[in-house]
């Protein structure tokens, strides 16, 4: 049996993932910014499901939620950072006030909950499962601002890595491509300033077009979720459908062509040995 904290489970894969966990007899702190609307799904599995009001961007809130899990189950060992949401629109259209709250839950709300989660994971070992995205593995037009923070996310998750593989602690990022969930409904924001310049590059209406059609299951990307958290063999990086594995072989090719392109050039700006 595992004892699992996850945030942003009012919707998506953290409730799915919350409701799967519990479903097999793991123990849950589920948590979301709006309590209320958890409760419910809590019902069915009595005390080995708990439901806790957490915005990750809280600090005070985050230690306070780490506090109760132990209080309530004696530790976790699986922290799923799930909380977060998309802006969309050109890098140009963009402003402060919609991109620096994305930010602040995207990254920053992650970053503070791993480490209020540490100091119980560095006693009992455990993995942390950090929701990245195809977006995450590669830009695309229109998306900078979502692709910049799973960036971030991705680079916090492989630094994270290697400081805990001592303790026993794994890390875990996941990088969904396009899943049948409501992200590209309520959890997505597109920028108010629309220019016209940018109509062309920026996929104005991807939501519109894909939401509701998108080819991946849910279910069975929560199955292998759980499955890799299983595993002794898990990969830091678990690209979920095919989507994610084409943008994935996208950038490794075209990366590989960059670096061998110029590679004599830009590897003799070292200073010349004697």
């Amino acid at each position: 049996m595992k004892t699992w904290l996850i945030t942003g489970c009012s919707s998506g894969f953290g409730r799915r993932l919350a409701r799967a966990a519990a479903e097999r007899g793991d123990q849950v702190i589920a948590t979301a910014r709006n309590v209320k609307t958890i409760e419910e799904m809590a019902e069915p599995f009595g005390g080995r499901m708990i439901t806790l009001p957490l915005d990750v961007t809280d600090v005070v809130a985050v230690k306070a939620v780490v506090a109760k899990a132990t209080e309530a189950f004696g530790g976790f060992d699986v922290l799923v950072n799930n909380a977060g949401y998309g802006l969309f629109g050109a890098i140009e259209e963009g402003t402060a006030d919609e991109y620096r709250p994305m930010f602040e839950v995207n990254v920053f709300g992650l970053i503070e909950t791993t480490k209020a989660a540490l100091p119980v994971l560095r006693r009992t070992g455990g993995t942390i499962v950090n929701m990245s995205s195809g977006a995450g593995i590669a830009g695309s037009g229109g998306g900078g601002y979502y692709n910049a923070a799973k960036f971030a996310v991705e680079g916090i998750s492989e630094a994270l890595a290697g400081e805990l593989k001592p303790f026993g602690i794994r890390v875990l990022i996941v990088e969904p491509g396009p899943f049948r969930t409501d992200f590209l409904g309520r959890s997505i924001t597109m920028v108010a300033n629309e220019m016209p310049e940018y109509a062309a590059s920026s996929r104005r209406h991807y939501r519109e077009t894909n939401n509701g059609h998108q080819a991946g299951d849910p279910d069975k990307a929560i199955a292998v979720i759980l499955q890799a958290v299983d595993a002794d063999d898990a990969p830091l990086h678990l690209p979920l459908g095919a989507a994610a594995h084409a943008i994935a072989e996208r950038k490794l090719a075209s990366f590989r062509s960059d670096i061998d392109a110029w590679r004599d050039i830009t590897i003799a700006t070292d200073f010349d040995q004697p």
